[in-house]
C-alpha cells in the first residue's frame, strides 16, 4: 500500500513555473495595500475623534474605542455590550453610524454610506470640513 504512495510521489515535478514565486509576490503587494488601508483608517478614526474633542488615541484601544464612539454619538457608555452579542452588534452598528453622521452635520445618506462603505465615509468624514455639532442621540431623547 505505502509503496505504490511513494511512487506516485516521486514523479511530481516540483520544479515547474515558479508560481510559488508569483503567489508570494502577489500576496505580498495585497499585504502592503491591506496595511495601508488600515493604517489610514486608524488615522481617519483618530481624526474624527479628536474632531469631536476626544483624544484621538482612543480609537486605537479595543472596547474603549466603542465607548468614546458611544459617548460622541450619545448613546450609553453600556451599548458596548450589544457589539459582544451576535446579530445584534448589527444593529447597533448600524444606529452608531446612522447617529455619528447626524452628530457631524450630516444627513441619513451620509450614515447609509458609513454602514455600506467605511473606508471611503470615514475617510470623507475624518479628513473633510464636516465639524462635529453635538451628540445627535441625546439631542432626540
Amino acid at each position: 500500500m505505502l509503496k505504490p504512495l511513494l511512487l506516485l510521489l516521486s514523479q511530481v515535478d516540483y520544479d515547474t513555473d515558479g508560481g510559488g514565486m508569483m503567489g508570494a509576490i502577489f500576496g505580498g503587494a495585497i499585504g502592503i495595500v491591506y496595511l495601508a488601508i488600515i493604517v489610514l483608517m486608524i488615522i481617519a478614526w483618530w481624526k474624527i475623534f479628536e474632531k469631536a474633542g476626544k483624544p484621538g488615541w482612543a480609537a486605537i484601544v479595543p472596547i474603549y474605542n466603542i465607548i468614546v464612539l458611544c459617548e460622541i454619538v450619545g448613546r450609553p457608555a453600556w451599548w458596548v455590550v450589544l457589539f459582544l452579542i451576535p446579530c445584534v452588534n448589527i444593529v447597533a452598528h448600524i444606529m452608531l453610524s446612522l447617529d455619528l453622521a447626524k452628530s457631524f452635520g450630516k444627513d441619513v445618506g451620509f450614515g447609509v454610506g458609513l454602514i455600506i462603505l467605511p473606508y471611503i465615509f470615514g475617510l470623507m468624514l475624518g479628513f473633510g470640513s464636516a465639524t462635529y455639532v453635538g451628540p445627535a442621540a441625546a439631542q432626540k431623547a
